[in-house]
């Protein structure tokens, strides 16, 4: 059970980066390499700031949950409007699953 726990983790930061990825492939469409670079800027913000273990503003577990839902969206989307909807829709639903997965399994209590 660690080991998947383990590998759930692994695929959370893998996940993580594909929602950059996301956020900066809409943004070079949308509005160029200034959008290109905010958007993935801002959510690793975001994210940093207030969704990771060392976030420097700790948020409750709920909080935590409802803004990862939104980003996860906010880049399914994204994608979705940049004409890859197969795609927006592989990284929503593994988002969500990871999501869930990572309130289940035993890991470290700071995903809690």
């Amino acid at each position: 059970m660690r080991a998947l726990a383990g590998a759930n983790l692994a695929l959370r930061f893998l996940l993580e980066l594909a929602l950059l990825a996301a956020f900066a492939l809409w943004g070079t469409h949308a509005g160029g390499v200034a959008v290109a670079v905010a958007a993935p800027a801002a959510a690793a913000a975001l994210w940093g700031a207030v969704l990771s273990p060392k976030a420097r503003v700790p948020a409750p577990a709920a909080v935590r949950v409802v803004l990862e839902v939104i980003l996860f969206g906010l880049a399914a989307g994204a994608l979705a409007a940049d004409g890859h909807p197969v795609a927006g829709a592989v990284l929503g639903g593994a988002g969500l699953a990871n999501l869930t997965l990572v309130r289940v399994l035993p890991a470290p209590d700071m995903f809690r």
